[in-house]
Formats: C-alpha cells, sequence, structure tokens
C-alpha cells in the first residue's frame, strides 16, 4: 500500500478540510490540495514523524475536488496514538530548554511553546494546541497532551477549565516529570484536586506576601523598589497635567535623576502612582486645616 493510500485511508480531521476517507484532502478554495495535510498523515504510525506526503498525480493536485468512494477497508488499519507537546515559561528571561529537551527524548516532534504568564487569559499556544488536540480525535485516533509538569499549564481556574475542554475533546494528558507524573484521565478526579490544589497555593502565597508587608509597615519599612521620583517630576507632572497632557505623553518627558534607573524616563503608571499620593496628602492636609479651623 502506498503512502497516499495509507493516508486516505482516514478522515481528514481538519474542519477546514474534512476530507472523506478514500479521497484526497482540499483546499479551502475547493481543490485538491498539493499535499496531504499534516494532522491527516500523522494519523499513520509509520509517517507520524514525515515531513509531508504529496497527493499523486492520480489525484489530479490543483484540479476541482471530488468526494471518490470510501475504501472497504476503511476504518481498519489502527489509527495509532498521538502525541503534542506543550512548553511554557512564565517571562522572556526564563528557558524552555529543559521542557523542550524532556519532550524530546519522548520522541514528541509536535510542539507548542510560548513565553507567557499564567495570568494572562489567553495562552494562544496552548489554545492551538488543545484545538489541534481535539480536531485529531475527532478522527478515532488516542491523543494525548504531554507536558513537563503540571504547573506548565497553570494554576486554580485555568486547570478546571483546560481539564473541562480536554474532558469534552476525549484527550488524554500525560505529565513528565512533578509529584503527579504520569498519564491521567480527564474525566477522572485528578483534575478537580490539582485545581484546588494549585489554587489553594495561589492563595496561600498572597495571604503570606500580604502578611509580610503588613509586618514590613509597621516596622516602617517601604514596600517595594526604590523611588525615581522626586519634588523636581512632582511639579513638572502637575503643571502638564493641569494643561491637559495625558500620563502618555508625560512619560518621555520626565527624567528620572538618581538610582539605577538615572536618565531613564518613568513609566505612566509611576507618574499615576506619584500623582495620586500628591493628591492624598493634598486631601489629607486639606481635612486637618479643617478640622483645625472647626476648632477654633
Amino acid at each position: 500500500m502506498s503512502d497516499f493510500q495509507r493516508v486516505e485511508t482516514h478522515d481528514c480531521p481538519m474542519s477546514s478540510c474534512a476530507a472523506p476517507a478514500g479521497s484526497p484532502c482540499r483546499t479551502t478554495k475547493g481543490k485538491v490540495a498539493i499535499q496531504y495535510h499534516t494532522a491527516r498523515f500523522r494519523l499513520v504510525p509509520a509517517l507520524a514523524k514525515a515531513l509531508n506526503v504529496p497527493t499523486p498525480a492520480v489525484r489530479k493536485p490543483g484540479a476541482v475536488w471530488v468526494e471518490l468512494p470510501r475504501p472497504a477497508a476503511a476504518g481498519v488499519e489502527p489509527v495509532g496514538h498521538i502525541r503534542i507537546g506543550y512548553a511554557r515559561a512564565s517571562t522572556a528571561r526564563q528557558s524552555l530548554d529543559t521542557q523542550l529537551d524532556s519532550l524530546a527524548a519522548e520522541g514528541i516532534t509536535r510542539v507548542f511553546s510560548e513565553k507567557i504568564s499564567t495570568r494572562v487569559a489567553q495562552r494562544p499556544e496552548l489554545e492551538k494546541a488543545v484545538a489541534l488536540a481535539r480536531e485529531l480525535r475527532t478522527s478515532g485516533a488516542r491523543v494525548t497532551l504531554v507536558v513537563h509538569e503540571h504547573k506548565r499549564l497553570g494554576r486554580g481556574i485555568e486547570l478546571v477549565t483546560l481539564a473541562q475542554d480536554l474532558k469534552a475533546a476525549d484527550v488524554g494528558l500525560q505529565f513528565l516529570t512533578g509529584e503527579l507524573q504520569g498519564s491521567h484521565d480527564p474525566s477522572g478526579v485528578v483534575f478537580n484536586v490539582l485545581a484546588a490544589l494549585s489554587g489553594m497555593e495561589r492563595e496561600y502565597i498572597r495571604d503570606r506576601t500580604l502578611e509580610g508587608h503588613e509586618s514590613a509597615r509597621n516596622r516602617g519599612k517601604t514596600i517595594g523598589g526604590p523611588t525615581v521620583t522626586n519634588s523636581d517630576m512632582l511639579t513638572m507632572a502637575l503643571q502638564m497635567r493641569a494643561e491637559g497632557v495625558s500620563l502618555r505623553d508625560m512619560a518621555p518627558r520626565l527624567v528620572i535623576t538618581t538610582g539605577a534607573k538615572k536618565g531613564q524616563h518613568p513609566s505612566p503608571p509611576t507618574i499615576m502612582r506619584m500623582l495620586r499620593e500628591h493628591d492624598e496628602r493634598a486631601a489629607a492636609t486639606a481635612t486637618r486645616d479643617l478640622e483645625a479651623a472647626g476648632g477654633h
């Protein structure tokens, strides 16, 4: 059996194609595709690592697509097990090398990776990985999303949402290391437990951080890094605010004069915080003056 016949044993799982078994893949313009879609030929274990599978001349690539009869043996060949990798780092400074190396060691060649915080509502590469897994699963293949460690997927509500997506798509999940190393059924209880523990961990960290800040304030310590503002900067900012200048336009016109950031411009949030603190001090002073005047 030739490669294209092996590929055509399966329906194409790509929603933009959806060519039935026995027919070549098609383009969105209704033409026979020049090569079979990756998601389709990777359903064939022997072709899982192939870069492409060209459409043979007998299928007339580029011609108007027409549906051909399904082969009698359609569905007989095992669809195999497809594993899709995902790697994530929270910041641009963090390296993905360890995660990518562990996925490669498992023989996983299709990997989605990104550098983005779990606090970001949408993670494009994770969404692409889940979408591809869902499309492949519709063809009957067993699909597993493989991750280096469960924390790469997120915490709390992020894991709950992901678990719901995987459960609905009947996609498996595997962790290569960490406390939850191994394969997990997304329909099982592990995701609920994992989400609960992750949510508790985030709340614990938050509470400890707030307690530390409160303790530091009680001791007269300043929270956060060294200030980059001063009275001269405040005076200029107040004048520009009175003239209707926006925070974004103020930033390049103000310069930090001391510290490690000397010579740089303050950010709009820094200017906003400086002005807000000034307004709060001014309001407190005005209140005290009124109270003092009332006492007399």
